[in-house]
Formats: C-alpha cells, sequence, structure tokens
C-alpha cells in the first residue's frame, strides 16, 4: 500500500491490507474498537511471518552456517529499524524483551541488585497500568524503597503541582506512561522527565499506548528508559522494546542469566557480555525482532502525523456522536490532550452488559477495569466501556457502535 501525498488518509485502501478486518460476526460486519488491547496485522507482516520460517528460520548470534548469517542480519535490521523510529542513538541501546511489562520488570529486577536502598523513593502516577505498579510494589518490598504516587484529577490528568511536592533528592526513579491505556490521557512527559533530572532521579516511559499513536524522540525527551509492545503497533505478540541510555544500561546488572548474555563461563566466575546482549538471555523471539521492523516500515510509510491528525477526528467524532446520542452517558477522562481512547458509562448499566451485546452486533470493544483498578477506585467505579481506535477504524463503524449502544441501553434498560 502506497501512501499517498496529501494529509488524508485513504482508509478503504489501508483497510485493504488488513485480511481479519473483513468478516462478520454473528452475522454482521467486524468492527474492532479494542485496539488499545492489541492491534490488528496487516499483510505485509503476515507475509513477512510466513517468509521467515519458510526462508530464514535459524537461530541468531551463534552460528557460522548461512540460514544463522541470514537469521541474524535480519533480527539485527530489526532492532536497527526500531532505533531509527525511537531516535536512539545507538542501537544497542535498544533491547529486545518479551513486552512492556518485561521491559519493566527487567528495569524494577536490575535496579534491585544494590541500586536502590531502603529509604530511596520511587514515584508512579494513579494513571498506571498495573504492569507499571506492580513491579515497583514488589522492588519497594524488596529493598524497603518507598512508593509515592501522583494524583490524578477529576478530568484524568496528572496533577503536576503535586508531582513536584513529591520529587525530591530521595526520588531514584520516576515511572509514568506516556498515555493512559484507560483513559487516553496524553501525559507531559518532556516536561515531567526534566523535573526528575533536576533532582537526579531516572525516568522510566511506558509507551505501549504512545508509540503507535505519534511520534516519539527518545533523544528529545531525554528518557532514561523507554518501552512499547510489538503487538500494539501492528506487528507479532510476544516481542517488547525497552530503550536505555547507554550509560545506564552499562550500570545495570543482568536481569536474567543463560547463554547469550555471558563473555566467559567458568565454574568459578562468568563475565557478561556487552550491550544489547547482556539483558537478552536464551534464544530471543527471532521472528518477532524481524517482523516487528516491518510493522513499523508500514507504519512510516504512511506516516506518524497523518494518523495523529486521522485517529484525532476520529476521536472527536467519536465523542460527539456519544454525547449527542445518550443523556445518560458518563465519560471517564475528559483530559484536553488525549489519544484515540474513549472510556464512558452509560447511566446505571454494568459495561460487561453491554459489551456483550455489543459483540453479538459485531461490535468488538473492551469492558472492565483495563488493568487500572487505583484509577477506578479514584472514580468510584468498578470499570468502563472502552472505544479505542487505530487509523484502518471509519467514522461509518462509530456510527454502526452508537447504533449497537441505543440498541442495548434498550434492553438493558
Amino acid at each position: 500500500m502506497e501512501a499517498t501525498k496529501t494529509l488524508e488518509l485513504n482508509v478503504e485502501e489501508i483497510r485493504k491490507d488488513f485480511p481479519i478486518l473483513h468478516q462478520k460476526v454473528e452475522g454482521r460486519p467486524l468492527a474492532y474498537f479494542d485496539n488499545a488491547a492489541s492491534t490488528q496485522k496487516p499483510q505485509v507482516v503476515i507475509d513477512a511471518i510466513s517468509e521467515y520460517y519458510q526462508t530464514i528460520n535459524s537461530n541468531v548470534h551463534r552460528g557460522v552456517h548461512h540460514l544463522s548469517q541470514k537469521a541474524t542480519d535480519a533480527f539485527e535490521k530489526g532492532r536497527s529499524i526500531v532505533r531509527k523510529h525511537l531516535n536512539a542513538a545507538q542501537n544497542h541501546e535498544i533491547i529486545f524483551t518479551k513486552g512492556v511489562t518485561d521491559s519493566i520488570n527487567l528495569v524494577a529486577s536490575s535496579l534491585g541488585k544494590g541500586l536502590i536502598k531502603e529509604g530511596d523513593e520511587i514515584i508512579i502516577s494513579t494513571l498506571e497500568h498495573h504492569s507499571n505498579i506492580v513491579p515497583w510494589q514488589m522492588l519497594c518490598q524488596q529493598t524497603g524503597a518507598v512508593l509515592k504516587v501522583i494524583p490524578v484529577n477529576d478530568a484524568g490528568e496528572l496533577v503536576q503541582e503535586e508531582y513536584e511536592k513529591l520529587l525530591s533528592r530521595k526520588t531514584k526513579l520516576v515511572a509514568v506512561n506516556h498515555v493512559s491505556n484507560a483513559l487516553g490521557t496524553v501525559n507531559p512527559i518532556a516536561d515531567m522527565i526534566a523535573k526528575a533530572h533536576a533532582v537526579g532521579a531516572w525516568f522510566l516511559v511506558d509507551g505501549a499506548q504512545s508509540v503507535p499513536h505519534m511520534k516519539v524522540d527518545v533523544q528529545a525527551l531525554d528518557a532514561d528508559f523507554y518501552t512499547f509492545s510489538s503487538h500494539k503497533i501492528f506487528g507479532p505478540t510476544g516481542l517488547g522494546v525497552l530503550y536505555g541510555k547507554e550509560s545506564i544500561l552499562e550500570e545495570l546488572p543482568p536481569y536474567q542469566g543463560g547463554g547469550e548474555m555471558i563473555a566467559e563461563v567458568t565454574f568459578e566466575k562468568t563475565t557478561y557480555a556487552g550491550l544489547p546482549h547482556k539483558f537478552e538471555a536464551g534464544t530471543p523471539h527471532i521472528e518477532a525482532g524481524v517482523v516487528l521492523g516491518k510493522a513499523l516500515d508500514y507504519v512510516n510509510t504512511i506516516g506518524l502525523d497523518r494518523i495523529a491528525a486521522y485517529e484525532k477526528e476520529l476521536l472527536d467524532y467519536g465523542t460527539e456522536q456519544l454525547r449527542n446520542n445518550f443523556s445518560n452517558i458518563r465519560f471517564i477522562g475528559e483530559a484536553k490532550e488525549k489519544a484515540s481512547v474513549i472510556s464512558f458509562l452509560l447511566g446505571d448499566i454494568h459495561p460487561y452488559d453491554i459489551g456483550v451485546l455489543l459483540d453479538k452486533m459485531g461490535i468488538a470493544t473492551r469492558t472492565g477495569h483495563h488493568c487500572t483498578q487505583p484509577l477506578m477506585k479514584h472514580f468510584g467505579i468498578p470499570g468502563t466501556m472502552r472505544a479505542s481506535f487505530a487509523f484502518y477504524n471509519t467514522k461509518a463503524e462509530i456510527d454502526q457502535m452508537v447504533e449497537a449502544l441505543a440498541k442495548a441501553e434498550m434492553m438493558l434498560s
């Protein structure tokens, strides 16, 4: 699929690249609005998976034979594409992991090996996914460090004045998402990073929901760590990326031991490999590392600026249609800066009940707490309906969702 030269996307042509979208659920056309959980895959990605296994499947970095060399070259090309996509300075600052959850656990585990001590402070926010809460709780329990939380206002925005009050010379790390998976709130990460650095703290950014929707420049942000997952940006599942500044990654001890991450092993002592291999023990998810590069190339062919502009149209249109058609709707999260997520409730109807009925009408949404139980507790609710958009969604699909919601409301009221 070739990108047009205008800002406007040819969405019907784009949709042809995604085979899974052209099916019916319960006899109705599928409208897929669960992109914050996982995105669908274009044909170029599907083909690349098949091509890998048909032509170059072999273990990487360890063989001198033809297939191993080809697989290694393709795998490292994928790393190079990721580096360029994030504008990291060096390829070896890109660590392949199993996903954002694994990336955060890597950093937490490595910090727990002597770099975080009793009385040190770690700051997270009320907006965080459980994967950016639980590892830090575990680290604090292990080390005696103190976990502090940035509060959120009723619009779903982090209270920056309170964040500044939490920062001190005791702060060793701040870990905050760039975009909230539950609300779509876009956080002022660049400013927050600068404030953390002013007190000598490192800053980890959970970019799971930002990388698919906007350009990310880790050097311009001055992020110490930045992480995202392949499956949320049209690539395979089971692969994540952890960017870390070279100087910090050199300082951190390894996360796991095994093959690949060693320089020399004796029964008396092991010395570790250099970056990035120090953090990539065992056989990696080779196919996904190769194919993620194809997914990023696909996205960049379309253009992230154009994607962001179109998804903003979808967000505005969806919000307007829901507001105009449902007098009892309650939007959860109305930040001034949002990415393509709408979280809402309809009156007193449980979101799960609506979600089940919408599925019967071909509409795929997400219901529940979205792995953000503390955030739901702040709003005094068990969960929400969540519609999350990608550039292959259409306004006609939003109309289909609104119509289905009206039917579901009538049935459940």
